[in-house]
């Protein structure tokens, strides 16, 4: 009895020691930071009055006389300014991320763990991939796959056809995210690369002027599922999990054909 149940154990035995060797991943939300400017405008406005009085009287044979002397003064101030200033801005959007954890997942050879969202109130520490490491925004992750917005650039155009009357109506949107992969014991770089998402949808339409209702959440839904596999193909590129793995091979579609893991296996024999 004691042999069956050690057989069974060394049968699982390889396919735990695999499952241990998976790197754990962390995907952070897409960070951002943007200029905002301000117009302001300042007006003031002081008035100071001065009142001086004084009097002054005396005796004389004919009768009591006297003299007064009154003065006043007044000052106004006044100033007004008016311009703009600039305000930094950062934050995470919390957006577009459930795509490339999809595709990571797709490929079999990471695990995921959640990440924390970044909440302070200073959103000076928000770049500061170490000091969040240090403080835990990642438990149980072996590496940090740190995402950064770097451009957006959405487009609505009204493009008429020529030698007709209709007008083609589009909108479309791209998102270049920068990615870094972050090793949270050494705080190794083990991947760097941008990626881009990019969506669209248009209507064509025979009358000038016609209201037309675009789908954003079309053109959303583009752009996270095109970020997700060009984010989950550059990762596969440069980082190797476990040692050597043969380079899975993509269809046009962004699906994977085939992905081998080799990872060294100790053999247990029991007599």
């Amino acid at each position: 009895m004691l042999k069956k149940l050690l057989m069974a154990c060394a049968c699982f035995l390889p396919t735990l020691v695999q499952a241990e060797s998976i790197p754990k991943i962390a995907v952070t939300d897409l960070a951002y930071e943007e200029k905002v400017s301000h117009y302001f405008h300042v007006t003031s406005y002081k008035n100071k009055e001065r009142l001086n009085a004084s009097s002054r009287g005396q005796e004389s044979a004919y009768g009591a006389s006297g003299s007064e002397r009154v003065s006043a003064s007044s000052d106004t101030e006044y100033f007004e300014a008016s311009g703009d200033f600039e305000t930094i801005e950062r934050g995470e959007l919390r957006k577009f991320t459930g795509d490339i954890k999809g595709e990571m997942l797709k490929s079999g050879v990471y695990r995921l763990v959640q990440a924390r969202p970044y909440t302070a109130k200073e959103n000076e520490k928000l770049y500061d991939v170490i000091d969040r490491i240090k403080k835990g925004y990642f438990p149980n992750a072996d590496y940090v796959l740190f995402n950064t917005i770097t451009s957006i650039d959405p487009r609505s155009e009204e493009n008429p056809i020529q030698g007709s009357n209709a007008v083609n109506h589009s909108l479309s949107l791209e998102l270049v995210v920068e990615s870094s992969l972050i090793n949270t014991k050494t705080y190794e770089v083990k991947a760097a690369f941008s990626a881009m998402g990019e969506g669209s949808d248009s209507r064509l339409v025979n009358m000038v002027g016609q209201k037309v209702q675009l789908s954003k959440a079309r053109v959303m839904k583009e752009v996270s599922e095109s970020l997700g596999k060009d984010v989950a193909r550059q990762l596969e590129e440069q980082f190797i999990p476990g040692g050597t793995r043969s380079r899975s091979s993509r269809s046009q579609s962004g699906s994977y054909n085939s992905i081998e893991v080799r990872q060294r296996e100790e053999v247990v024999t029991y007599n």
